[in-house]
């Protein structure tokens, strides 16, 4: 991530873009076991707000602010403590509210829902004027995204997609199922959250941000086959789209399916241009044989950062495989520069310096590229919006 950051601080000055903070709606209901909902309805409209390409602060961000603050997550925070957790987050815009739950009079009458929300600008030290929902509590998911489109067009008015269009592309959820998501987000054991988000994914098959938390679960267990079938069921609007397909392309590889992590892969090269997105392309372009495509797209990552010794080695590998042995004898030593303790990269430079090419299944030179397993594309974002301004 060299060239983003190195670029941020060129044309920014250091200065970060603006980014937004959205935390956990205030329960003003008379029941402490409806707490989950403010956190639910947060979720809701940060995926919004990220949809619509706004630098918004993920929830480890928050819960780390949190913690440096010493705010109890859940409970209901002052305006002056809003502003604190804002200033310590450089956060140039806080999303806040409340909502209440109320019980019908009638017999068969259903709870009812009413959220409402401010979005504070901390530059002018103004606060827009309050907005807000109302529905059936079992509606939850559905007033979310209603309040995640208000919020966005408020914030991103420019960038805002017709509403009709905002929630057909987020169909609504079943309410127990929101409510096993989040119990997921806020479990404190592994095990806790798992049996959550399966729970979530199975009382709604449609339901995608379970999916994307069980894919990387099982992906982190080593269980690619597993971790594939939840990662294919992430859909487009979700904020994790991108990233799931990422982690995709990386089970797909693992498995042995290299033109199904090639088309992963490129996918996310084409919207999110990393260096390890373009590096892990080429990886599986050479395990096809596409030596071509293979160096090409390795010159992209390095061009991005020119300090990583594997994306040096890759493409030394790269070059050696094709007969380039000049070509890969800087690259192996481009690499040893870099990380002179690499006893591959030694071994290579010594094939490379006496001409030696591949032979067929020798486990020495057999697959020696080297895939990413980071992915980040907060950098590439930051770098858009300094763009923009």
């Amino acid at each position: 991530m060299v060239r983003f950051a190195a670029l941020l601080a060129l044309l920014c000055g250091g200065l970060r873009a603006e980014t937004v903070l959205v935390i956990p709606f205030f329960n003003h209901s008379d029941s402490q076991s409806l707490d989950w909902i403010g956190e639910s309805i947060a979720e809701t409209v940060h995926d919004a707000l990220a949809s619509g390409d706004v630098l918004v602060l993920d929830r480890e961000d928050r819960l780390e602010g949190y913690r440096r603050m010493s705010l109890r997550p859940g409970a209901e925070l002052t305006h002056a403590s809003i502003i604190k957790l804002a200033d310590a987050l450089d956060a140039a815009r806080v999303v806040y509210g409340y909502y209440e739950v109320r019980q019908g009079l009638g017999a068969n009458s259903k709870p009812s829902l009413s959220v409402t929300a401010r979005v504070l600008d901390m530059k002018r030290g103004a606060q827009s004027a309050p907005y807000g929902e109302t529905g059936a509590l079992e509606d939850l998911a559905v007033i979310s995204v209603r309040l995640g489109w208000q919020t966005l067009r408020s914030i991103h008015p420019e960038g805002v997609e017709p509403e009709d269009e905002f929630q057909k592309a987020r169909p609504p959820v079943r309410i127990d199922a929101v409510e096993s998501y989040v119990r997921g987000l806020l479990a404190t054991s592994a095990e806790q959250r798992h049996r959550f988000f399966t729970q979530a994914a199975r009382l709604d098959e449609h339901y995608s941000q379970p999916c994307f938390q069980l894919g990387k679960t099982y992906w982190e267990m080593e269980d690619y086959r597993v971790a594939a079938g939840w990662l294919r069921r992430v859909t487009r609007s979700d904020p994790h789209y991108l990233e799931a397909r990422f982690y995709l392309g990386l089970c797909l590889y693992h498995g042995g399916d290299y033109e199904g992590a090639e088309s992963a892969f490129r996918e996310v090269a084409d919207a999110m241009p990393l260096n390890e997105v373009f590096n892990n392309l080429a990886v599986a372009q050479l395990q096809r044989g596409r030596l071509s495509d293979a160096i090409a797209n390795y010159r992209k990552a390095l061009e991005g950062d020119t300090a990583d010794p594997d994306y040096q080695f890759n493409l030394g590998y790269a070059q050696w495989r094709s007969g380039d042995f000049a070509g890969a004898t800087a690259s192996f030593r481009a690499a040893l520069e870099r990380n002179p303790g690499d006893p591959e990269a030694t071994s290579m430079l010594g094939y490379a310096l006496k001409g030696q090419g591949p032979r067929p299944a020798d486990p020495k030179t057999e697959g020696r590229q080297r895939i990413k397993t980071n992915y980040d594309e907060s950098a590439y974002r930051q770098l858009q919006a300094e763009l923009a301004k």
